[in-house]
């Protein structure tokens, strides 16, 4: 994520010059990341709810629908992206607008 920010540096910057508030451009940093993250475990958790099926049937005493299990790392997962988007997206929102522009 810091590297897509930082590749983004001349396009975050351009907002601001154009009137944006650094909350909007926030929020623009923060969707990518998080659409990312909702993808991701929209595919990963029926692959690991099949898995644990497979398991519980194989292992005596295994849940297959444990709630800490799945919501547990999924919850994590989305706070984790939040920091690793927000930091980035908090370091390019202060690159000076006129800066931006001359980039590249």
């Amino acid at each position: 994520m810091a590297y897509a920010g930082t590749e983004r540096t001349h396009e975050i910057g351009v907002r601001p010059a154009l009137g944006a508030r650094p909350r909007e451009v926030l929020r623009l940093v923060l969707r990518r990341g998080l659409m990312l993250t909702f993808v991701g475990l929209l595919i990963g958790l029926p692959i690991a709810f099949g898995v644990a099926q497979f398991l519980s049937s194989i292992i005596y005493g295994v849940s297959a629908a444990d709630l800490a299990t799945f919501g547990g790392p999924g919850a994590l997962m989305c706070i984790i992206t939040i920091l690793a988007c927000y930091i980035p997206a908090r370091r390019v929102m202060q690159v000076d607008p006129m800066i931006a522009l001359r980039y590249e």
